[in-house]
């Protein structure tokens, strides 16, 4: 693995002639933020060596290099997800190569369903923490200490000087926005009415199938992690209604300029 990393970091280095520390993983119907950017340079990941390719409508699979307001960030617009087929070396692979080239800080977004009862669809939710229950964990194998330590602290998986910055923003701009717990599932099934009551009473707020094995991997190499889902769907007994990926696309399509100005005024402010 660690050749493959630095074969694609050394690609892309020859590519970015700035230094970007900022990552941005943009989730299912949320790539939208890319239009914000300047100065950029897009890769498709077809072109990057060693990178999967993006199978999932909604997301373009691009690596978009520009600058965010005035902060030179380094954006995938279209994530990798373990239902995909990628095993979690794969799914993770962006965050490691993100590591070796620079970037410190990863912010994390995706499309979820809630299972708070306080939660409407199209709320901002901000990750506070997560419940990972992938079948495969990404630190499974061996460890190269290059990477990270083989056991890794989790307390702060998603950093509390992120968070209060985007409520603080989020309260600036008049954005209502909610905090919670993530759960990680392996999809691409959404979920039943009996899986959204078991996670909603081991913790959870919102579900998805995506992000936690990109935090893990991201504390794993000792980034700072911030996280925002877009709640496209409600699991909560009484408003649970049939979904679908389309649907799930057009909220979050609706909301994410929201998310999007929370998102640029923290990378402003970082």
């Amino acid at each position: 693995m660690l050749p493959k990393i630095q074969e694609t970091a050394d690609y892309l280095k020859n590519i970015i002639n700035t230094n970007p520390k900022i990552g941005i993983i943009l989730g299912t119907g949320l790539g939208n933020l890319v239009t914000q950017l300047t100065e950029t340079i897009e890769i498709p990941y077809e072109k990057i060596p060693n990178f999967p390719i993006s199978t999932v409508e909604g997301h373009s699979g691009k690596l978009i290099i520009g600058k965010l307001g005035n902060t030179e960030v380094l954006a995938m617009q279209g994530r990798f997800h373990y239902y995909e087929g990628y095993d979690m070396k794969q799914v993770t692979f962006p965050v490691r190569v993100m590591k070796a080239i620079g970037i410190d800080t990863l912010l994390v977004s995706n499309a979820s369903g809630g299972m708070n009862p306080e939660f409407e669809i199209g709320d901002l939710m901000i990750i506070n923490d997560h419940i990972n229950l992938f079948p495969e964990h990404p630190l499974r194998g061996k460890n190269f200490n290059e990477l990270g330590t083989r056991f890794p602290d989790m307390s702060e998986a998603y950093s509390k000087e992120l968070i209060a910055k985007a409520k603080e923003i989020a309260i600036k701009n008049d954005i209502h926005v909610v905090e919670g717990v993530y759960v990680g599932t392996t999809g691409p099934t959404f979920e039943t009415p009996a899986e959204y009551k078991y996670f909603r009473i081991i913790g959870g707020d919102a579900v998805g199938m995506s992000t936690v094995p990109e935090v893990i991997v991201a504390n794993h190499s000792g980034m700072r992690v911030f996280g925002i889902s877009i709640i496209t769907d409600l699991g909560v007994p009484g408003k649970i209604v049939e979904v679908s990926h389309e649907e799930v696309q057009e909220i979050g399509n609706k909301v994410q300029p929201l998310m999007t100005l929370i998102m640029k005024e923290l990378v402003d402010s970082l």
